[in-house]
């Protein structure tokens, strides 16, 4: 029989917890939090945009450079992991920098660890806007992960995105591979999958955490916590609402041609051809009714012999 515990034992087992809990939180900073990406304002155009080594809008170097890993602005020479040695010294400005990131585009201090950690964990790394495509050095605005699909955002398109990111690619919320209902939803496929076909043997799936998508491996969530619609169309055949005999666009026309009513739309298209019609015609009797009043005007004319007859008056017999 194990021994039962002690209040001192469960103290240490939850402190330990706690610590675990705190280190891998350290690991994982929110996107938005990270310092190589926090909101930065030139000191020469006083411009708001991503922490950056040179402006984005002036190219002018800034007075505080802030580290893109840890976030400080002033070295204090607390431990032996500058590179460069300041004994005495706090050092600031562009003697406390020792390179730039490719990634990010932000000034990297000289701590020891910054300079060889930070190249590897970039948040930025590989951070493209999935709407407009542009990456960290097309744009001076900060990047953001949508809540949703966790895809990269620009911070011109962050908004718009996330406001339209809970659409499915189908018209229905059926399983892409069956007809049953789909409990699981990926959200970078916009697709739907049942409980059997979430199962996948490329993908493992952890215990305790919802199944991956089985075509890109993203974490599903469940359908009914999240706000999911179908893609609606407004064009086409699927554009006009329910008749009052239940069918719409080309179905209603040959339903409604098989009981012998013509549509309205059909109505409207030959009333306008007939009315063209009459115009014509009554515009063709108006200019045969002006030839003939000309006519019958000039017909008991008599003007003689002319030149245009053929007649010269050196034709004439002389008396």
């Amino acid at each position: 029989m194990p021994k039962k515990k002690t209040g001192a034992r469960k103290k240490a087992e939850n402190r330990k917890e706690r610590e675990k809990q705190i280190r891998a939180s350290r690991g994982n900073i929110d996107l938005a939090k990270h310092p190589c990406n926090a909101s930065m304002e030139c000191d020469k155009c006083q411009r708001r945009q991503k922490n950056r080594a040179f402006c984005y809008f002036c190219s002018s170097v800034q007075k505080l450079p802030l580290c893109a890993q840890c976030g400080k602005t002033k070295c204090m020479m607390k431990s032996s992991d500058c590179v460069i040695k300041h004994a005495g010294v706090y050092s600031t400005g562009l003697a406390m920098v020792g390179a730039i990131c490719d990634f990010c585009e932000a000034w990297v201090c000289h701590g020891r660890k910054c300079l060889s950690t930070h190249a590897c964990i970039c948040p930025l790394a590989d951070a493209e806007c999935i709407e407009c495509e542009r990456g960290v050095w097309d744009h001076g605005g900060r990047i953001f992960s949508c809540s949703f699909c966790h895809n990269f955002l620009c911070e011109d398109d962050q908004f718009e995105h996330q406001a339209s990111c809970q659409v499915l690619e189908a018209e229905t919320f059926k399983c892409v591979s069956c007809n049953r209902l789909g409990q699981h939803s990926c959200l970078r496929c916009k697709a739907c999958f049942c409980d059997d076909h979430t199962r996948s043997k490329v993908f493992k799936h952890e215990k305790g955490k919802e199944p991956p998508c089985p075509k890109c491996g993203h974490e599903t969530q469940q359908t009914k916590d999240l706000s999911m619609s179908t893609r609606s169309l407004r064009f086409g055949r699927q554009t006009g609402g329910e008749d009052t005999d239940g069918a719409s666009g080309y179905d209603a026309y040959w339903k409604n041609l098989a009981a012998g009513k013509d549509t309205g739309d059909h109505d409207e298209e030959y009333d306008e051809c007939e009315a063209d019609e009459d115009e014509d015609d009554d515009n063709e009797e108006g200019e045969k009714d002006s030839e003939t009043e000309v006519t019958d005007v000039f017909s008991n004319l008599h003007l003689g012999r002319t030149y245009a007859s053929g007649y010269a008056h050196y034709e004439e017999p002389d008396d």
